[in-house]
């Protein structure tokens, strides 16, 4: 159970193929909702992720995140009264000591103390989430939720977080996040990859969530988004475009970068054609 799950972190966990034909091979097989993100972002960073599967380097965030996910996914295998944060720091804990085993996250850290001081915060995040949700009263219909579904040629793989069924029968989908939440004003984005797990489901199942959320443990803070079936009709009409626009991308192998605030903290900002050719540029009037 715990390898499988590891798996899926470090593995697009949505994957979307499209039958078309292209007029040379086909490097892209499937899509992930994060890196069709990618692609509404940056176009070249979806390059180097998803055709040229550059490398990133594992940060002590991203195995925050990971370890996170583990333990309050595991909190849920336990009756209702035990899910206390006693217990989620535990799984914490457990997660952790299997994951740092791994080659990925063998070297993470330079000292014991670094690694024992991220443990420290990383367990106080956790604490949050019982600020947000009280885990007693939630009953998830179905955790990471498998999901392939054809959408009429399109066909999409999911792999949600958690689903819940409130008491009256309503589906809700939770994406927890260890990040710091962005400003409200620019949350909506982020809904971006939610709203295509809510139109899996209605696939699935039949019936479409009435609410998406993201819960960020760093604040905390929980973002709410109503969803219905013509918001979700329009997703798919979104999806089908953006996967034209990749097409047309791989077909022409033009992905052109698109510069902005996150290029800072992107992981390939020093091969990147937007600031190479500027610093080659500079590089020659300089000379």
């Amino acid at each position: 159970m715990f390898s499988r799950l590891v798996q899926s972190f470090r593995e697009p966990n949505l994957k979307c193929v499209i039958r078309v034909s292209y007029s040379r091979g086909m490097p892209l097989e499937t899509l992930s909702p994060s890196r069709a993100s990618d692609y509404k972002q940056c176009p070249q960073l979806f390059k180097f992720r998803s055709i040229d599967r550059l490398p990133e380097p594992v940060t002590i965030y991203q195995a925050r995140g990971t370890t996170a996910h583990l333990a309050l996914q595991d909190l849920y295998d336990f009756s209702p009264e035990q899910r206390t944060p006693e217990a989620l720091y535990d799984l914490f804990r457990k997660a952790w000591t299997e994951l740092r085993a791994t080659d990925e996250y063998a070297d993470l850290f330079a000292s014991d103390e670094e690694e024992r001081t991220w443990g420290v915060e990383s367990l106080k995040l956790l604490a949050n989430y019982f600020t947000v949700e009280n885990p007693v009263e939630v009953a998830p219909f179905d955790r990471e939720m498998d999901m392939l579904e054809d959408l009429g040629g399109i066909t999409i793989r999911g792999i949600l977080d958690r689903i819940d069924e409130l008491p009256d029968g309503d589906l809700v989908i939770t994406d927890y996040k260890t990040g710091k939440a962005p400003p409200e004003r620019f949350a909506l984005p982020a809904f971006f990859a939610l709203k295509i797990y809510a139109l899996l489901v209605r696939h699935k199942l039949g019936r479409a969530p009435v609410e998406v959320r993201l819960l960020y443990l760093n604040g905390p803070t929980l973002y709410r988004l109503p969803v219905n079936d013509v918001q979700l009709d329009g997703m798919e009409r979104q999806l089908r475009a953006l996967w034209a626009a990749i097409d047309k991308a791989i077909d022409t192998n033009n992905f052109p970068p698109r510069t902005g605030v996150l290029c800072d903290w992107c992981s390939f900002k020093d091969r990147c054609p937007a600031f190479t050719v500027d610093n080659d540029e500079e590089m020659a009037s300089s000379a």
